[in-house]
């Protein structure tokens, strides 16, 4: 005679086989782009394959956690959640007593409450449901009532601790990251590193963020090419010289460098600077999977792609000023009517795509290398082996 017990155990071991064996498509992409197609529309579509991003590119990359600003000084800690909506992560960043930063998750190793609710400064990390604690570094240091538990502390009752890396004053973390995200810094560090990233000052006035009905990778896939600009952005054509417009690809991010038409509103690039001479008006960074990091001779335009299901996405641009009488001038003005032109062509793009007489496009060799790449990267990431 079976238990009630080992009823509901039979159950939910049929249940997570029954999850794990969901099957998504592979998804193949040529690596000569001369030949490739794009990817289908079954994976703009299906929620099987919005379900596997979450778990296999998302869960396994870094993410933008603000800057330095947020913790005003030792014993300071501030909670947030990744991605809303999305991830729904709880994370909270705390800065210990040497002043060292560290990423951690937000809930309790005791029954999974949130440790901490408001930003502030703390001595230690409490929680307030049943009085475990936790050292600014997210190590366990005590739990009353606990005394008679056997095999107490282990590690798995410190909170749990993620990688982070610093560029300047902006800071990264990764939840189970498949790549070193110091590979990145070092590309932007390439060009941008001769700007003072420390005296970058966040201006909450010209923040934005955006509703886009439309799936999350179509925003991304515009974004990745320059190929638009003479099509969609009139205003930003007259600005940047379109013949020259290049994207450079690295493993994990990729560059379009946009050229100015004239000699105004340009970097001033330092001898020995890679691109010394030329007449750079923007440096455009992608990180994948949902980063972008606009450079402008004014500072930088943060935008930051949130999913939220297979047609709403929210994207937030986070703005720092370095040179203030440079704003409004050159390729970095007018960024919301270049964002409102964008929306709606990624939106148009996503009603396309439900047509069943559409199932997938080619590359452009010459302007379409970015997307090329970031489909690819997609597409690598999928066909990973391993349930979720």
């Amino acid at each position: 005679m079976t238990s009630d017990g080992q009823l509901i155990e039979k159950n939910s071991i049929l249940l997570k086989v029954q999850i794990n064996r969901v099957v998504i498509p592979k998804f193949s992409i040529d690596p000569d782009i001369r030949k490739a197609s794009t990817l289908p529309t079954s994976f703009y579509r299906h929620p099987e394959v919005f379900e596997a991003l979450r778990e296999k590119v998302f869960y396994r990359s870094w993410h933008w956690m603000g800057d330095t600003s947020s913790l005003k000084e030792k014993g300071y800690a501030t909670p947030s959640t990744l991605l809303p909506g999305f991830l729904d992560e709880p994370l909270l960043l705390s800065k210990d007593g040497e002043g060292r930063v560290h990423c951690l998750s937000n809930v309790c190793t005791h029954r999974g409450n949130l440790v901490v609710e408001n930003a502030g400064k703390y001595r230690k990390l409490v929680c307030g449901y049943h009085g475990r604690r936790f050292g600014l570094d997210g190590k366990f240091e005590f739990m009353p009532e606990f005394a008679e538990t056997l095999d107490f502390p282990r590690t798995c009752d410190d909170l749990h601790a993620f990688p982070v890396r610093q560029w300047g004053p902006f800071i990264f973390a990764g939840l189970t990251p498949a790549f070193d995200f110091q590979s990145v810094i070092d590309r932007m560090e390439e060009r941008i590193g001769f700007m003072p990233l420390d005296k970058f000052k966040r201006d909450a006035s010209r923040d934005k963020e955006y509703a886009i009905h439309a799936h999350w990778a179509l925003y991304c896939d515009n974004y990745l090419e320059g190929f638009h600009i003479p099509f969609v952005h009139e205003d930003l054509n007259e600005v940047l010289d379109y013949g020259n417009y290049e994207t450079v690809l690295f493993d994990h991010c990729n560059l379009q460098i946009g050229y100015a038409e004239g000699t105004d509103d340009i970097f001033d690039l330092p001898e020995g600077h890679v691109d010394h001479g030329k007449k750079v008006a923007a440096y455009y960074f992608w990180v994948f999977p949902n980063m972008m990091f606009n450079f402008y001779p004014w500072g930088l335009s943060v935008n930051i792609v949130n999913p939220i299901d297979l047609s709403k996405t929210k994207v937030s641009f986070l703005t720092y000023v370095y040179d203030a009488s440079k704003l409004d001038k050159g390729a970095g003005t007018g960024l919301d009517k270049v964002e409102m032109e964008d929306e709606a062509v990624v939106e148009g793009v996503h009603k396309g795509i439900r047509s069943r007489f559409y199932q997938a496009g080619r590359f452009s060799p010459t302007r379409e290398r970015g997307v090329h790449h970031f489909h690819s990267l997609l597409a690598h990431y999928l066909n990973r082996e391993g349930e979720y």
